[in-house]
């Protein structure tokens, strides 16, 4: 699935509002809001990344107890 026109636009041009609009307000938000501050290429470089895996990356399953071996 490819990801959509919006969030794309937005990492370029305010790269945390673009990790935010894909991502939410975890932790790739807070490291795109850092690296903007730091420089604006590092931050965008990271939004366009974060962006990007996120079309691509399948969620992962959350871990639960371990299945009960019967012998």
């Amino acid at each position: 699935m490819a990801a959509r026109p919006g969030p794309i636009v937005a990492a370029i041009l305010l790269p945390p509002l673009g990790t935010y609009l894909a991502r939410g307000a975890g932790r790739d938000f807070w490291i795109a809001t850092g690296l903007t501050v730091l420089g604006f290429l590092p931050g965008v470089g990271f939004a366009l990344w974060s962006v990007l895996r996120g079309s691509l990356a399948t969620p992962a399953e959350p871990m639960g107890p371990e299945p009960a071996l019967t012998a």
